[in-house]
């Protein structure tokens, strides 16, 4: 067979498959989606899933089912995704935790988010904020540093456990700050919450929603947000980086993955749905109940953001010497 018989052959072989992945991309979906949350039911990752699926199921005609696969720190329900065929049909309402955070400060993770899922979209983020008793003395961060610095050693924090995310951020705060701080691990942000509030730890980073009615009730006080804006429910209240540390960026945040290999055609029109869905009125106003904030990225920013924070905690988590087994 000459080589334009040869070219003439392949093409009729490659031909048809092009145009079938072509329709199927054109068509999708055309069965209902599963979108995977690895946390129980109830949180606010479940809720912005949950009104999520509802919107973007309406403009697809198809349902997106949301099912709750928590466990093992949410790795269960992420690698879940990780290993699925990468059709369209399954997809993970991801979190910095299982995505960022995990990678850092596990030892050994049956995922790579870098290698096994392919960003949608961040759907929204909010900030940690720094909290401290409402009687302690500092009204400023600087004052609160001052007398941190007067005695080295005295003063601790609370987090959510070891290798959590606010473990990270506290571990950068130290280190940023030039503070000596004890670390005191709790079984979640309430518990955490609860002993700032009853003076047994000096302060916790914590999630706005978890802190803004004892902020309110001026129980604790915040001293800095951690974001790179201000927080509109907390609009009084510093940057770290206003305050004069410009690596305390972070947030916390929720985004839309699929498994690696799913075909680019999907992703956009996945990408543009949620988008869309993120500017209606009662999804904005869910969010902001909880203290977050809409996003709606680009599969490419999503992508950016994610090799920076990833390679961000996996630095914090080694400096401090932060591993879980």
């Amino acid at each position: 067979m000459n080589t334009t018989r040869r070219r003439a052959a392949l093409l009729l072989t490659v031909a048809p498959a092009l145009a079938g992945a072509r329709a199927g991309a054109a068509d999708y979906p055309t069965k209902p989606i599963r979108l995977i949350v690895p946390y129980a039911p109830g949180g606010g990752a479940d809720a912005v899933a949950r009104v999520l699926a509802r919107h973007v199921g309406d403009a697809f005609g198809q349902s997106i089912v949301v099912e709750n696969r928590g466990g093992a720190g949410s790795i269960i329900g992420t690698d879940m995704i990780a290993k699925a065929e990468p059709d369209g049909y399954m997809l993970l309402l991801g979190q910095s935790g299982p995505i960022s955070i995990n990678p850092a400060v596990y030892k050994t993770l049956p995922y790579d988010p870098a290698k096994d899922l392919v960003p949608i979209t961040m759907t929204n983020s909010y900030p940690y904020v720094l909290v401290v008793n409402g009687k302690l003395g500092p009204k400023t961060l600087q004052e609160f540093l001052a007398l941190g610095k007067a005695k080295p050693g005295a003063m601790n924090y609370g987090t959510t456990g070891v290798g959590a995310a606010n473990h990270l951020v506290s571990e950068l705060f130290c280190r940023e700050a030039g503070l000596k701080m004890t670390h005191i691990p709790y079984r979640g942000t309430a518990l955490a919450v609860a002993d700032l509030v009853a003076g047994q730890v000096t302060l916790v980073f914590s999630d706005p929603v978890s802190a803004l009615p004892h902020i309110q009730a001026g129980t604790l006080r915040a001293l800095a947000v951690t974001s790179p804006q201000r927080s509109p429910v907390m609009s009084q209240v510093p940057t770290m980086i206003e305050t004069g540390y410009p690596k305390m960026e972070a947030v916390a945040w929720h985004g839309i993955f699929a498994p690696a290999g799913t075909p680019q055609p999907v992703i956009g029109k996945l990408n543009s749905e949620i988008v869309k869905a993120l500017q209606k009125p009662d999804i904005k106003e869910l969010l902001s109940k909880q203290a977050m904030e809409p996003v709606g990225s680009t599969p490419q920013q999503f992508a950016a953001f994610l090799k920076k924070d990833i390679a961000t905690w996996k630095e914090v988590a080694a400096a401090a010497n932060v591993s879980v087994e």
